[in-house]
């Protein structure tokens, strides 16, 4: 009988928005439960293989921040799926990375949407998490190229990361990530706001705590990485916070790296719940989504102050770069030698 109640109770509060439940740090050793070992027995692959869309021809740099950010944590493989224009940029970047040319803006297109999509999709055999928005750019093609590509996605059960334009894509369209509990929005402070007024949450008349909670159940339980001084990650159930701390540097492209760190925890996620490795099998599948949003903020946010802490202001997103291998050893700890 007691049971009941409390789980009524439980439930009560996780639908009432106005209610405010308190935000906690997870238990950190659940994180580093969900990263596959180093280990002679597994091949290539199998320790994430994560697709970014996006990239275009003013915007190159963020796919890139987000996919070799993806490998630095310890992706296997990770695809780049651009417009022609970004894509030979990209690979001049790395040699890492796969990067396919597919996606078309309007005016240079000779596909259909339908090819575009198609070709892509082709590729989902191939991924255990998507990351939809660094360099996605606002042309109409893109977008709708992007939507149908994330509508894909959901029916093939895959995670996906929503960053950048993408957040723009689900301003418009909330429909795409709606009733998606594998679906993880990683909104700045003004994407937030714009989310937040699409879903008629007025953020002026409610405790600046409960808005990640109030967002994540009005775009029905997606987990949402509410980005700023300290990271509040909800999924409407519950609430974790990151106090990691961070630097004090603002620049462009930090968000990236964050989308394809989450990217890879979401890879790992996927391939704990598979059994790839022999493990407790302790981490509910409902969890997986916050525990790697958690550790995917607090190796960005310890990344931008290593980085920091040796550059100052003169601090780029490209040394963070640098900084996610020594981050990753700091929230790991012994399981980073295993």
């Amino acid at each position: 009988m007691q049971r009941v109640v409390t789980t009524a109770l439980f439930s009560s509060l996780a639908n009432n928005t106005n209610t405010i439940m308190p935000s906690k740090i997870p238990d950190i050793s659940k994180v580093r439960q969900i990263i596959p070992p180093l280990s002679p027995e597994m091949h290539k692959g199998q320790a994430g293989r994560v697709g970014v869309v996006g990239g275009s021809e003013d915007y190159t740099g963020a796919p890139y921040f987000s996919a070799i950010s993806a490998m630095k944590l310890g992706a296997d493989l990770c695809h780049v799926f651009c417009e022609p224009g970004a894509g030979t940029v990209i690979k001049s970047y790395s040699p890492e990375l796969i990067v396919h040319p597919y996606m078309r803006t309007s005016d240079k297109s000779d596909n259909s949407i339908d090819d575009i999509v198609s070709r892509i999709t082709s590729t989902f055999t191939r991924l255990h998490v998507l990351v939809v928005g660094p360099g996605l750019s606002r042309d109409s093609l893109m977008q709708e190229s992007a939507k149908k590509i994330m509508l894909k996605a959901r029916e093939q059960n895959m995670a996906i990361v929503v960053d950048a334009d993408g957040l723009f894509l689900v301003q418009n369209h909330p429909e795409t990530v709606k009733d998606y509990s594998k679906a993880v929005l990683t909104p700045n402070v003004m994407e937030f706001k714009r989310l937040c007024e699409k879903m008629n949450i007025n953020i002026e008349e409610h405790d600046q705590d409960t808005l990640a909670t109030q967002l994540s159940n009005a775009l029905g339980g997606v987990t949402i990485v509410q980005k700023g001084k300290i990271d509040l990650i909800s999924n409407g159930r519950e609430v974790f916070r990151c106090e990691t701390e961070g630097g004090l540097r603002r620049v462009g492209g930090q968000g990236d790296i964050l989308s394809g760190t989450l990217g890879t925890f979401l890879a790992w996620g996927k391939l704990y719940e598979e059994g790839v490795w022999k493990h407790e099998n302790k981490i509910d599948s409902k969890d997986i989504a916050m525990l790697a949003a958690w550790g995917a903020c607090s190796i960005t946010r310890d990344s931008s102050k290593r980085a920091f802490k040796k550059y100052g202001r003169a601090m780029l997103t490209s040394h963070m770069l640098d900084e996610v291998g020594a981050s990753y050893e700091k929230l790991a700890g012994d399981q980073s030698k295993i």
